[in-house]
């Protein structure tokens, strides 16, 4: 079957000869009579196959490339997603999954080559984001693969955003239902996601890494665990022996979760919440923390944002090295995709001159490796992390 073709515009085949997944609508040479979400053959000006896309006319990015290939595929069978999922599903089971973990990110969307799909396990529950219409339309098959790979129940969350520009409707159950609570286990933590009203998928899987390096740190120690969600960082601390915990989170249904999750485990009796904004709770502290975790949601989604979110980022790391106790450590994150990894050491760098405390680097982190990056499309790498020692 012959798919609609794409044509690239000569002297822009550049990015492609790069792999980089997205055509912006500024590189297209002649548009196909596709609808949005249909899967198209990319060509260059001579008719040279470059590879196959997502089709999507009223986005900016026109096209998203998941194969790179001058080959002729069959990429509307089922059989090709569903290698797509074995492929990715394969991998995990090497980096991630074990007795002490039965949740990781299945599908990181480009960084699996598989654009506008976010895919999150717990356990028999999978947890989609259908981002663009293409994967959308693809809904049945990745269901029927995910099934093929022992996930048996499968719920859908849409952004707004991917409603608005995307056109993407679907949400919800799609076949037999689960629970809106999943227990999973994260080295040997138990915790609940809640998949149906909490944010993104439930649960930040992305933190993983960082939360079992921060527990290592935190063993007889006071800990501040800031917009704390649904308590992971506190869970893990308590579990390797702080002496006690504080979570501070703006939502009162975040603060619910982390204490339904702090309850599952060891140590409980160590832990208090307080459901308050964070930069107000900075500023009146009286406790003499150890370690300080500092993982505030993107606060910037636009690159008209940056700067805005710049001063945000300063401010909160600044109340954090003013306050923290002689030695103690910091663990500072920013999850904001237009803010680099350059520019965020620049921020902690100009919070840490201001406060006046000498501050060294013990790691440097990222997101996990359930979290591939696409080396060809830098965007995919979003989270980045300093641990700090401050004297």
């Amino acid at each position: 079957m012959s798919l609609p073709i794409l044509t690239i515009q000569k002297g822009r085949e550049r990015s492609l000869h790069n792999r980089h997944p997205w055509i912006y609508s500024g590189a297209v040479g002649r548009m196909p009579e596709a609808r949005e979400g249909q899967v198209v053959d990319v060509r260059d000006h001579s008719g040279r196959r470059l590879g196959y896309g997502f089709f999507s006319p009223e986005s900016q990015i026109t096209c998203r490339v998941f194969h790179y290939t001058d080959q002729n595929l069959d990429v509307l069978a089922p059989e090709y997603w569903h290698a797509k999922l074995a492929s990715a599903w394969r991998l995990r089971q090497q980096l991630v999954a074990d007795q002490g973990t039965d949740a990781f990110r299945l599908v990181n969307a480009e960084g699996d080559f598989f654009p506008g799909l976010i895919a999150d396990v717990y356990g028999k529950t999978a947890v989609l984001q259908l981002l663009i219409r293409g994967t959308e339309e693809l809904a049945p098959a990745i269901a029927d693969g995910l099934r093929a790979l022992g996930i048996e129940h499968i719920f859908l969350k849409t952004k707004s955003v991917s409603q608005r520009i995307e056109k993407v409707e679907l949400e919800g159950w799609l076949g037999e239902p689960g629970q809106a609570l999943v227990e999973f286990v994260e080295d040997g933590c138990r915790f609940v996601a809640d998949i149906e009203g909490g944010q993104k998928t439930g649960f930040f899987l992305d933190q993983r890494d960082s939360r079992m390096l921060a527990a290592r740190m935190a063993r007889g120690k006071k800990v501040l665990n800031t917009f704390s969600y649904s308590g992971g960082f506190s869970v893990h601390a308590l579990r390797a022996g702080a002496e006690l915990v504080h979570s501070v989170d703006s939502s009162a249904q975040a603060i619910e979760l982390c204490e339904r999750n702090v309850a599952l485990n060891p140590n409980a009796d160590r832990h208090q919440s307080f459901c308050q904004d964070v930069f107000q709770f900075m500023g009146q502290m009286r406790e003499d923390y150890d370690l300080i975790i500092l993982d505030p949601p993107a606060f910037a989604k636009t690159a008209k944002a940056v700067a805005q979110a710049s001063r945000g980022y300063k401010d909160l790391n600044m109340r954090a090295f003013r306050k923290i106790k002689p030695g103690g450590i910091v663990f500072t994150f920013s999850c904001s995709q237009k803010i680099d990894r350059d520019l965020f050491r620049k921020i902690v760098f100009s919070a840490a001159a201001d406060a006046g405390r000498d501050v060294r680097i013990l790691h440097q982190t990222t997101q996990p490796p359930d979290h591939p990056i696409n080396i060809y499309h830098p965007e995919n790498e979003y989270l980045k992390g300093l641990v700090l020692q401050v004297e």
